[in-house]
């Protein structure tokens, strides 16, 4: 009796320790300070939350064989760095003040999930008015960072470390490097070739405040918010 005692316990601290591992953390930045002992990273002053839902063959381009999906972002100021991350699924880890997709409200309860890997690119659309579909099909994206598995991020249900974080500092000495206003775009698919399919939350996380951002799935919905506000 004591040992199936003992065993149905180890059960329930690896269940409840599960949980804790897919507890989401503050996004923090690259700064750090002292705090006692420790060095700790600062935490971003502001952070977009975004959530959705991916679905097989409805990717919005093919590149390098792999199905990408984005979320569109307007930068209105230039920024000294961008925080991305990406987790999936998303569980119990929904912000309440994210914007969420018609696709994730459909599927929040959804358990499914992928091999996160994200990009952060950058357009050379500068100009509210020309985030247009044609305009956006046209612009040149310049990757500036990518991230394929963080060891920041909660682990995911199958107990990989799979889900993605990358941080990009500003070079304003580079121009092609800098993080200037204008339109940019959180690319994610999975590591390997197949299809992307479950819940995520993305997230971009600035260590100034940027008045005036606007994240969408598409250039559309990233215009139609830049009007409304």
């Amino acid at each position: 009796m004591k040992k199936n005692l003992f065993i149905v316990a180890l059960l329930i601290f690896a269940v409840v320790g599960s949980a804790q591992a897919q507890k989401l953390d503050k996004f923090s930045s690259s700064v750090t300070k002292k705090v006692g002992p420790k060095t700790v990273n600062i935490p971003y002053t502001d952070v977009i939350s975004y959530l959705g839902y991916a679905a097989p063959n409805t990717e919005d381009e093919i590149k390098d064989g792999k199905k990408f999906y984005y979320v569109y972002i307007w930068i209105p100021l230039a920024a000294p760095e961008l925080g991305v991350r990406m987790l999936s699924p998303v569980a119990d880890n929904a912000p309440k003040e994210a914007s969420k997709s018609a696709d994730f409200e459909a599927n929040a309860k959804s358990t499914e999930f992928f091999d996160t890997y994200i990009t952060l690119e950058r357009s050379d659309i500068i100009k509210v008015e020309d985030i247009t579909p044609a305009k956006v099909k046209a612009a040149k994206w310049t990757t500036l960072e990518r991230n394929d598995d963080s060891s920041e991020m909660p682990k995911q249900p199958s107990g990989s470390s799979y889900n993605s974080l990358l941080r990009y500092t500003s070079d304003v000495n580079d121009p092609t490097k800098a993080l200037t206003a204008g339109l940019y775009r959180v690319g994610f698919t999975t590591y390997k070739t197949g299809e992307v399919k479950g819940t995520f939350l993305a997230e971009v996380g600035a260590p100034v405040k940027l008045p005036g951002v606007a994240v969408g799935k598409t250039p559309d919905t990233v215009r139609g918010l830049l009007a409304a506000k």
